[in-house]
């Protein structure tokens, strides 16, 4: 049977330790390899070197960039007394595609979670301190996951920065459109009510 073949076994492997990726999806991207011409093999692979070898944390705000800085932190418009901080670089694309917000980020890459060990020493709250320290910073949006450990990252911050004299703002999260009230559940809907604006 093919997947007894090893080279295309490790193959599959190396995709199962891709986040999100179980075993069946791992071998059907192998397959998909396999498929590809040698040169899109190669570009395929040299894609992938390119991409570890360019992209580091940024210096500032510890998003991923390919140049020094990036985009959101050279970017002259950018309000950086206003620093959104989130979990991870997928909140960062999903905030920005919104349009709305004109401060700057910060990446915690993590939340606190001592069951896993994760304690704040773990992510990124130093180099956030060490921005708040720099004095231009008037408020924090920490806007991390409604999540046990979301929240806990979130109580936790809003502890250590407000003795620091910065406003420290939640995201409010809420019902979504379309939703009916009946089948929203609690934390839903206190952070419904906790997040209400002026109408």
């Amino acid at each position: 049977m093919a997947e007894y073949i090893e080279s295309l076994q490790r193959l599959s492997e190396k995709f199962g330790v891709l986040q999100g990726v179980g075993r069946k999806s791992a071998m059907r991207m192998a397959y998909s390899v396999l498929e590809l011409s040698d040169e899109e093999a190669h570009e395929f692979a040299e894609a992938i070197i390119e991409a570890k070898q360019k992209i580091h944390l940024c210096p500032i705000c510890q998003n991923l960039t390919d140049r020094e800085l990036c985009s959101v932190c050279v970017n002259p418009q950018r309000d950086r007394s206003l620093i959104c901080v989130v979990e991870d670089v997928k909140a960062v694309l999903s905030i920005e595609k919104v349009r709305e917000f004109r401060g700057v980020y910060h990446v915690l890459h993590g939340v606190i979670s001592p069951v896993n060990g994760i304690t704040p020493d773990k992510i990124k709250v130093k180099e956030l301190l060490a921005r708040i320290d720099e004095g231009e910073v008037k408020e924090i949006v920490v806007a991390t996951n409604p999540t046990v450990e979301g929240e806990a990252t979130a109580m936790y911050l809003s502890k250590l920065i407000k003795p620091l004299g910065v406003k420290v703002t939640r995201l409010a999260y809420g019902v979504p459109v379309g939703a009916d009230l009946e089948y929203a559940d609690e934390v839903t809907l206190y952070r419904a009510l906790e997040g209400r604006s002026d109408f």
